[in-house]
């Protein structure tokens, strides 16, 4: 089997970009809760629970949820990924029910991260 190269990992991810876009699946903006077993025990459910609750209060039909398996940085848990149509997305840590609410209205409805619980602004790759 032929080996990878760093152009073919490229096409792929730019293949796999173009097939997913906020925008085709009509939402602004997507929110994923990081549920993994370190995030569960240090407390993700009340996370998207308050998430949720923040969604059905505002009546906002853009915003779509997700979640994921460990973001590899537990001790720093919960964590929560804002992604907004066309701006970098933002993975926030150490989260509460308080502060998950608060990044819902500042970030989500307002458009401006919350810079105090950012932790990284921007995609992970590395080439």
């Amino acid at each position: 089997m032929a080996r990878l190269t760093i152009e073919d990992l490229k096409k792929i991810k730019e293949k796999q970009k173009s097939t997913f876009s906020l925008r085709e699946g009509g939402y602004r903006a997507k929110i994923t809760v990081h549920m993994g077993t370190c995030g569960i025990a240090a407390g993700a459910r009340e996370i998207m629970s308050a998430l949720l609750d923040e969604i059905a209060l505002a009546k906002v039909e853009d915003v779509i949820t997700t979640t994921s398996g460990c973001a590899g940085l537990c001790a720093r848990e919960p964590m929560a990924t804002v992604e907004i149509l066309n701006r970098p997305p933002v993975k926030y840590g150490d989260l509460t029910a308080d502060k998950m609410k608060e990044i819902f209205r500042e970030h989500i409805l307002g458009g401006n991260p919350v810079e105090k619980y950012a932790l990284a602004v921007g995609s992970e790759t590395t080439y």
